[in-house]
């Protein structure tokens, strides 16, 4: 399983990237501007800056929605950086603008997806990554991972190589249980990244360890 963070905090990514674990970056509008990044030109320096954070792929998104609007700000943002990632809408204009870009071997990530036929249909657009978004799906009383599975599912059958992007994670079992269920890729915050570091028995273990080490050396 691909481990991305989910950010546009250089901060974060650059100690995720130290952690030896991470495979990617994703981000949006709304991360962008949680970080105090605005104006276009800002904005994509930013990207850049990230990508050279990272060995691995970094989404960015587009803010049009319309077709001809998503096709110049996709170009405009793949010739950034070979690592980008152009990260569109899952709906009507979106797939069309997936299409355009899949057939130029520009990679795309399909967000904001919700249910396994919106999936089916960013795969057989060519999209590189989908992106069902677990937690706001839990939000709602809605069992996020079963999207998951039966996206899955889906893709086994027909041999898509779009690859699964688990969204939206919140926490710790979220990981676990999309790594248990066939997730190709998740993206989460550090916290829960390194959430997956915490255990209790760990901490008493090492405790102990260094007890006896203090005795011995006295």
């Amino acid at each position: 399983m691909k481990f991305f963070i989910d950010t546009a905090n250089l901060a974060q990514i650059k100690e995720a990237q130290a952690l030896g674990v991470l495979d990617g970056v994703t981000t949006n509008p709304s991360l962008m501007a949680k970080e105090g990044i605005t104006g276009k030109n800002n904005i994509l320096k930013h990207y850049v800056d990230i990508c050279n954070l990272t060995d691995g792929e970094v989404s960015a998104e587009v803010n049009a929605v319309d077709y001809d609007g998503m096709i110049r700000e996709g170009e405009e943002l793949a010739e950034l950086h070979e690592r980008i990632v152009v990260k569109l809408p899952m709906t009507q204009e979106g797939i069309k603008a997936c299409k355009y870009f899949s057939d130029r071997e520009i990679k795309t990530n399909m967000t904001l997806v919700f249910s396994a036929g919106q999936a089916l249909l960013a795969a057989k657009a060519g999209a590189t990554f989908v992106s069902p978004f677990i937690g706001r799906l839990d939000d709602v009383s809605t069992d996020g991972l079963n999207l998951i599975q039966e996206i899955r599912e889906i893709y086994d059958n027909y041999g898509y190589e779009t690859q699964i992007l688990a969204a939206s994670v919140r926490h710790t079992m979220h990981i676990i249980n999309c790594a248990k269920i066939g997730a190709d890729v998740m993206t989460g915050p550090l916290s829960v990244i390194l959430g997956l570091l915490k255990h209790p028995l760990t901490d008493i273990g090492l405790a102990q360890f260094i007890a006896d080490f203090e005795k011995g050396n006295k």
